[in-house]
């Protein structure tokens, strides 16, 4: 089965379940169990990190349950508290799994050039001017690289396992700013994202367009490994997991997803 999903992660520490950890995993799989009367095991195609948000994560899981579609996300939403909210559930086949079936992933992240009263959770005010050429000339630069070791933190996959898991080369896609209004945002789409990559990556991009560091910092960093992203991590309120592709799968956003909100002007 698959199901899609979306949720404000400001209150919980992660996708996946921890112990003494509010979780949205652990939300979900708490609603899941109660609706089944089973505890399946359930894959997710993004972990994605404590105070990240998606608008349409895909989860697969097995279960023998009567309950149609419907009936399903019905009760698991009932259940679900109201900052997790299942978008659609769809039978699938035995073999389809979320996380290794995934072709790509696309993340976004929101930027914002002022105050807002009503979308402090989901986003980055970043108070100081930026330089949109900077942010455009640091996202093509991306959009070319493949190796992200100075972007990441330690080898954990931020799509799967930390186990075995040695490579930061990723296959990148899609790496692009745009204007929402009074918002600025990065997308981007790739075959894999290593832990805390994006944040990273947004972080250093934020810091040369505001001329906090060395306008060819990027540059140097996507060549030789560094440190120094680290400190300029950019908070997790922005990020959102916007959409899972799947091979043959339209690249369109899932039906019934909404844009996440951006406040009011």
């Amino acid at each position: 089965m698959k199901l899609i999903l979306e949720y404000d992660g400001t209150r919980y520490s992660g996708w996946q379940i921890q112990k003494n950890a509010r979780t949205v995993g652990g939300a979900f799989a708490e609603a899941l169990s109660g609706v089944l009367k089973e505890s399946p095991q359930v894959f997710a195609a993004g972990r994605t990190d404590s105070g990240v948000h998606a608008m349409a994560q895909v989860l697969s899981l097995r279960t023998r349950t009567a309950l149609s579609p419907r009936e399903l996300k019905e009760q698991l939403n009932d259940r679900l508290p109201a900052d997790i909210n299942v978008l659609d559930v769809q039978p699938a086949s035995m073999s389809f799994h979320a996380r290794h079936a995934a072709a790509s992933r696309t993340y976004r992240y929101q930027v914002s050039r002022r105050r807002t009263a009503f979308a402090k959770r989901l986003v980055w005010w970043v108070r100081s001017p930026l330089d949109l050429a900077v942010l455009d000339e640091c996202a093509a630069l991306i959009g070319r690289s493949e190796d992200f070791r100075s972007f990441a933190e330690g080898d954990a996959d931020e799509d799967g396992d930390a186990e075995g898991v040695k490579s930061s080369r990723v296959r990148m896609k899609e790496s692009v700013w745009s204007q929402e209004d009074h918002l600025l945002v990065y997308r981007i789409r790739a075959n894999r994202f290593l832990w805390r990559m994006v944040r990273r990556l947004v972080g250093t991009m934020v810091a040369s367009a505001i001329g906090q560091i060395d306008r060819g910092s990027m540059a140097q960093w996507l060549k030789e490994p560094s440190r120094e992203p680290a400190r300029l991590t950019a908070p997790p309120s922005g990020l959102f997991l916007e959409s899972v592709e799947y091979p043959a799968q339209n690249l369109e956003r899932p039906h019934g997803m909404r844009q996440p909100p951006r406040g009011r002007r």
